[in-house]
């Protein structure tokens, strides 16, 4: 007998008659308790939004500001659209 491949999927883990991909689907949306994350799943994603959120902070306060409109009077840039 040959082993079988370890899989982290939860559609190796559900045992369906047929084991088509359509009938996975029906069974998850009936049974929407037995199908979810991890709790240690869902906590190691959420850590990595934060870290990835406290680099993304951290790069935009270490970006030099950029002055776009060179400081000129709001007169004149009004005036360029009316031509």
């Amino acid at each position: 007998m040959t082993r079988r491949k370890k899989t982290r999927s939860l559609a190796s883990k559900v045992t369906i008659r047929t084991g088509r991909r359509k009938d996975y689907r029906q069974w998850r949306h009936d049974n929407p308790d037995e199908v979810k994350s991890s709790a240690r799943y869902t906590q190691k994603k959420r850590q990595q939004r934060k870290l990835q959120a406290a680099r993304r902070l951290a790069r935009q306060q270490q970006a030099p500001k950029l002055d776009i409109h060179g400081g000129t009077s709001s007169a004149d840039s009004d005036k360029r659209g009316d031509d």
